[in-house]
């Protein structure tokens, strides 16, 4: 990842409202929901192919001007919901710049082929061994 959480602020909006939840009057008093504004195309943090990478994977997450936004009221605190907004930021961006290993198929040895018959050769022997014989 080349970004850190210095750099990403300066490329981050805020907007702030009244939040509903715990607190009593200060709730309806003070602005302590955070919603957290993020322009992936704008951004000088991001490759070319990084920002194709986090469209795609982001596009959920996007509002209509095309930014991701992320909400956090849980808190009493606008400085605490704006840290935790950032923290969830990061890791969702830390998350999908993240691209699987590409899995590459590979061929059963013979070896192996050979021990999983014995092993199933034995288990029927052993099954065989236990039937009663009703001919006699």
């Amino acid at each position: 990842m080349n970004f850190d959480k210095a750099s990403l602020q300066k490329e981050i909006s805020y907007k702030t409202s009244r939040s509903g939840g715990k607190g009593g009057q200060n709730v309806n008093k003070v602005s302590s929901k955070v919603e957290l504004l993020f322009n992936i195309n704008e951004s000088v943090l991001f490759t070319d192919e990084e920002k194709l990478l986090l469209n795609e994977k982001l596009q959920s997450r996007f509002n209509k001007d095309g930014s991701v936004q992320v909400i956090c009221d849980e808190e009493r605190s606008q400085y605490l919901n704006k840290e935790i907004a950032m923290e969830r930021l990061i890791a969702l961006l830390g998350n999908a710049l993240i691209r699987p290993k590409i899995r590459k198929k590979r061929k059963v040895s013979k070896a192996a082929k050979l021990a999983r018959l014995g092993n199933k050769k034995a288990q029927a022997d052993k099954k065989e061994s236990r039937k009663k014989n009703f001919d006699i």
